[in-house]
């Protein structure tokens, strides 16, 4: 079954609805099932349940258990049958329950997912998704609040994207089911009820390409993924006291739009990076280096990194929210790069 986009005239904003970001990705499932037979989704409780945070919710009553398929309790079997699908030209997209399970199933996605269409010289694709869920914030302790980005983005042949909002959740899991490459798609779990307007019908947003969520003129902070939210409310706090910062959600990380963070270094001259990942090999490195090697002239302070401390995630709530990058440190950390 073929859904078609919506006509519009030209200038015309597509027509909206408001959704929780978990509704957002299972739309975006549902409207792909539909267009492409080849699409199916496979992982733990994902059917009847409808996966350990409701995406999945509904599907298995539209498209039946050929498409949306339990299984076994084994992220090595999840991701290789996953990989074993693509090669045959599906397009499976997989759910594991958290990121921190992702290392079970590491072989198959760093020497068989990531390496197959190179292997064979471009004669073998994987157009495969895999989401899972990631973060800290919901006193899931040390075993289920990863943030392991830094991993897959380490890995040649891999996409990784990491959207904030609802719409860009709907809009890159529709482009990562159609890319004709592995892409690790990372969701954390605090924003699974976050709300936002989302567009209705088909919707598609290009992979690596970053977004501007708020202009400023002061300084540049660099996120992504739930930290994207903490940013939003820290400039707003800023601004109360005369600080214009300037927010950019990196919405995917590989590929990276460097052409978007060097634009806005170049105006603004200064550059925060805020991760919730560990601040010791973080991605966020990685943007301090681009901004050092390609904007240094630019610069009026030194680029500085935000991140969580080198420790595991505590259970306890209160001491939860200290190893993580907080509204409040982000303001405090422009503050300090601001004067």
């Amino acid at each position: 079954m073929s859904v078609q986009p919506a006509v519009r005239a030209e200038g015309e904003k597509p027509a909206t609805r408001e959704m929780f970001y978990a509704e957002a990705l299972g739309d975006a499932l549902r409207l792909e099932m539909r267009r492409d037979p080849n699409v199916l989704v496979f992982g733990e409780d994902i059917a009847q349940h409808g996966g350990a945070f409701g995406v999945t919710k509904g599907l298995l009553d539209e498209f039946g258990p050929k498409r949306i398929r339990n299984t076994p309790i084994s992220e090595i079997g999840i991701v290789g049958a996953a990989v074993g699908a693509a090669l045959t030209g599906l397009r499976p997209v997989v759910e594991l329950m958290y990121v921190d399970f992702a290392g079970l199933a590491m072989d198959q996605v760093v020497n068989q997912a990531a390496q197959n269409r190179f292997m064979f010289g471009g004669q073998a694709r994987v157009p495969m998704v895999l989401r899972t869920q990631g973060g800290s914030g919901r006193g899931n302790a040390a075993q289920h609040s990863k943030s392991l980005e830094a991993w897959f983005a380490h890995v040649a042949g891999l996409k990784l994207v990491m959207p904030a909002t609802p719409a860009d959740a709907k809009g890159l899991l529709a482009s990562a089911i159609r890319d004709d490459n592995p892409v690790i798609f990372l969701e954390h779990k605090l924003l699974y009820r976050t709300k936002g307007d989302v567009p209705v019908g088909e919707h598609l947003l290009p992979l690596g390409t970053a977004d501007v969520k708020r202009q400023g003129r002061d300084l540049t902070i660099v996120t992504w993924s739930r930290e994207v939210v903490f940013a939003l409310e820290a400039a707003d706090n800023l601004a109360a006291e005369g600080i214009e910062a300037e927010v950019l959600d990196l919405r995917t990380l590989v590929p990276l739009d460097k052409e978007t963070i060097l634009a806005s270094i170049r105006k603004t001259h200064r550059a925060l990076v805020v991760h919730e990942a560990i601040k010791r090999a973080g991605y966020g490195a990685e943007i301090v280096s681009l901004i050092v090697e390609e904007a240094f002239d630019d610069l009026d302070a030194p680029p500085r990194r935000l991140a969580g401390l080198e420790t595991p995630i505590p259970y306890a709530a209160h001491l939860e929210k200290t190893v993580v990058p907080q509204v409040e440190d982000i303001v405090r950390a422009a503050k300090e790069l601001a004067s």
